[in-house]
């Protein structure tokens, strides 16, 4: 077995799925562009991470985005052993030339390809469309690579139709694992008393943290955790907290204290709300993207139809936390464990093995 996964330079879900890979696979080594042991996740530290040629200059390790015109030509010519390659990617890693079948999990086509209105949402649109069209070679190497693999998986039935758009490739769908263990130690975070909202994300702008904030803003009483901070360029109000930096047990502790998790984007799966099940919290979220596959209506989720800050302050108005049974809430969100995740990967290897030529 052989992992890979884009970069492991930060703490997000998709570094969490590669995490679990590792852990179902604990022999396999893990290719990577870049990987910086102090801003990922520690548990990677144990592991056998073989970055690429990249990894020697800092500024990469920093930001990989820096190295956007050599990532594809890198990654291309790295050296791949032999065995069943299962890379987790977004962007580069369905590119790696291997010797034995190839298994992507992926969590959605590159967005700065397929989406990049989205993706570049931050800048001008007069800068947004030259780029684009810019990206055509890449889009080119990226459609190459597609083809070279033997099983696409998509995290949600939302990403297996941008595959097949993207591709012209049918996928299977896999949910991804819960990444953080709800029985792992808790931290309290200083200064935060327990019946908050939370919401959990980078600091990117489809991730619509602002609108979040705007709603919650809205709602008289209504206090929330931003965890990845809160968007720049206003003054929020000190009912809005955000934090950065904080460890799993503090996140565990967060979760654990809060009466929902909210979340506004057009995410590909969206490991957030599904976390929060584990802990038997309820989610309010947009109905579109993955959340359609991870919610449960009425059970363990409320849906907001629009996109917007008044149509989410209007949910979290009526919202009532004593209404969700924690115990259901929770037995949803076993579906998404890593136990439920192994076993379909695990299926999914056999099947190519069984179906790869014997010499």
């Amino acid at each position: 077995m052989v992992l890979a996964h884009d970069y492991l330079t930060q703490r997000g879900g998709g570094e969490r799925v590669a995490l679990e890979l590792a852990r179902q696979f604990p022999g396999a080594p893990l290719l990577t562009s870049v990987y910086d042991e102090a801003t990922t996740f520690p548990e990677f530290a144990g592991r056998d991470v073989r970055p690429s040629v990249l990894n020697r200059w800092k500024v990469f390790r920093r930001d990989p985005r820096r190295a956007f015109a050599l990532l594809a030509p890198v990654v291309s010519r790295m050296v791949v052993p032999e065995g069943v390659l299962v890379a987790s990617s977004s962007g580069w890693a369905h590119g790696l030339r291997a010797h034995g079948p190839k298994i992507v999990y992926c969590h959605n086509p590159a967005r700065w390809l397929y989406q990049p209105d989205d993706y570049f949402r931050a800048l001008p649109r007069v800068v947004r469309r030259p780029l684009s069209a810019a990206l055509a070679p890449l889009r080119h190497w990226d459609r190459r690579a597609a083809h070279t693999v033997d099983v696409y998986l998509a995290n949600s039935t939302s990403v297996a139709r941008r595959i097949e758009a993207a591709y012209g490739v049918r996928a299977r769908v896999l949910h991804p694992p819960a990444g953080l263990d709800p029985a792992g130690p808790r931290e309290a975070v200083p200064g935060v008393e327990p019946g908050f909202l939370l919401t959990v994300g980078r600091r990117r702008g489809y991730k619509n943290t602002s609108l979040v904030c705007e709603a919650v803003e809205q709602v008289p009483g209504a206090r929330l955790v931003a965890v990845g901070g809160l968007p720049d360029g206003r003054t929020w109000s000190d009912r809005l907290l955000g934090v950065r930096d904080i460890s799993d047990a503090q996140l565990r502790w967060l979760y654990a204290n809060c009466s929902a998790v909210v979340a506004m984007s057009r995410e590909d799966f969206g490991l957030s709300p599904v976390e929060g099940f584990a802990f038997g919290k309820p989610s309010v979220v947009l109905r579109a993207g993955g959340y359609l596959d991870s919610g449960l209506e009425g059970v363990a989720t409320l849906f907001v139809d629009e996109e917007t800050a008044s149509s989410l302050a209007a949910v979290l108005r009526d919202f009532d936390p004593a209404e969700f049974d924690p115990e259901k809430v929770r037995k949803h969100g076993e579906r998404f464990s890593p136990a439920a995740f192994g076993r379909g990967l695990r299926a999914v290897v056999a099947e190519v093995l069984s179906e790869a030529p014997r010499t």
